[in-house]
């Protein structure tokens, strides 16, 4: 492995005890062993205006004086830009006024992870990694491959024996990476591929690497640009890992460090019923949660037990004034329809639990019908497309007269 590059404008620090880290394969502090966290000097960007990164199409790498990478080093398959929806027929069902949805499926393979990958890939491009690995539920491990397979890098991936959808698995198989089926939950997938990392086996590419989230905060940075910095009331987000959660919450931070921004949206969690650790934690008011110990939801991208990110997670939603809510399979279910059938957009089960957790917070009164709500939707419907099947009206077979077909289509 070549040097490692230290770049001047950013440093990686202990988000607990603020130890400054020089191993570029750490995704721990040595000294505490809390969670990691990029610093990027924003000094420069106080002399800016958000219009004047308007030269570069709009997706991750327009907001390239945010990132922790030389972008002479860039991995990227043009990730980012994605749709914001404007969703009325959607609003007035749920009695939301201003409802937007944020699709995230948009990206190349599907979901979220581009953004954090494109900007973990480029580091592991930027420190000579020849072999990158990650656990996974699914997305992750779409996401690696592909960027992997870009930058010429072998690819591993730890996937729960059982538990990831099919259109995920295809991804990661397709694009070429050595896919492992252990058996075992999400938690112990990424128990090895930690212990690889440590051995140096393999660059580390799951969300507690501190680079992965830098891309992903990019999505907060589109959504100000969309709607041309007029701040949300609410952002409304799946929490899984809740690495995308903490995310949003650091490119918040960033933007009012630089006073592009004074105004701070709610930042509002939704987990599944069955692996809650994050909502159980934030109805006790505690800053530290307990871990789900068998994690179970058709949602297969949030299906996990002991959060990385947890604690970054609650931080972002006490901080924000935010909240955390906990919905049902089939509350997730019926607000994928919703979405799909009030607005064409189609999301996997876990991005419909934002849309899902809105509806519920919106009944509880807790969602005031005239706020202004973006709901994140991460990944594609297509992901998962065996639970779309299996929870849609069945497909009606007749004989081939027209008799028969008109008889149907007046039911």
């Amino acid at each position: 492995m070549q040097e490692a590059v230290t770049m001047a404008d950013h440093k990686i620090i202990c988000w607990d005890c603020g130890k400054v880290i020089t191993d570029q394969y750490a995704d721990v502090c040595p000294a505490c062993g809390g969670l990691l966290t990029i610093k990027v000097d924003l000094e420069p960007l106080k002399a800016k205006k958000p219009k004047d990164l308007h030269k570069v199409p709009i997706g991750v790498w327009r907001y390239a004086d945010f990132m922790p990478v030389d972008p002479k080093n860039k991995i990227s398959i043009q990730e980012g830009g994605t749709p914001l929806y404007q969703c009325s027929s959607l609003g007035k069902e749920i009695g939301i006024n201003n409802l937007w949805v944020k699709y995230e499926g948009a990206n190349p393979t599907g979901s979220f992870k581009d953004r954090g990958m494109t900007v973990g890939i480029s580091h592991a491009n930027e420190i000579g990694a020849k072999t990158v690995g990650c656990a996974s539920t699914g997305n992750t491990s779409a996401s690696l491959a592909a960027y992997a397979a870009k930058a010429g890098m072998r690819c591993i991936v730890f996937l729960p024996s059982g538990k990831v959808a099919a259109g995920k698995l295809a991804q990661a198989m397709f694009f070429g990476a050595k896919v492992v089926s252990i058996d075992g939950n999400f938690d112990e997938a990424l128990d090895i591929a930690r212990k690889l990392s440590e051995e140096r086996s393999m660059y580390l590419l799951n969300s507690i690497n501190p680079y992965r989230p830098e891309g992903q905060k990019s999505v907060l940075f589109e959504i100000m640009d969309q709607l041309a910095y007029d701040v949300p009331d609410r952002i409304v987000l799946p929490v899984g890992n809740a690495g995308n959660i903490s995310a949003v919450h650091k490119g918040i931070t960033e933007l009012k460090e630089i006073g592009w921004i004074e105004k701070v949206p709610m930042l509002t969690g939704i987990q599944a019923e069955g692996s809650m650790p994050i909502t159980r934690a934030f109805e006790a008011r505690k800053l530290d949660f307990v871990p789900e110990e068998h994690p179970e939801t058709i949602a297969t991208a949030i299906r996990i037990g002991n959060p990385v990110s947890g604690r970054k997670a609650l931080r972002a939603i006490y901080d924000t004034g935010g909240c955390s809510v906990s919905v049902t399979d089939q509350e997730i279910l019926a607000a994928q329809r919703l979405l799909g059938r009030k607005e064409g957009v189609g999301v996997e089960p876990a991005s419909a639990a934002s849309v899902a957790g809105a509806k519920k917070l919106r009944e509880a009164g807790v969602i005031g019908k005239k706020e202004r709500v973006v709901c994140i939707c991460t990944g594609n419907a297509l992901k998962d497309p065996d639970t779309i099947i299996s929870s849609s009206e069945p497909v009606i077979k007749s004989s081939k007269d027209l008799k028969s077909i008109r008889k149907i289509m007046s039911q």
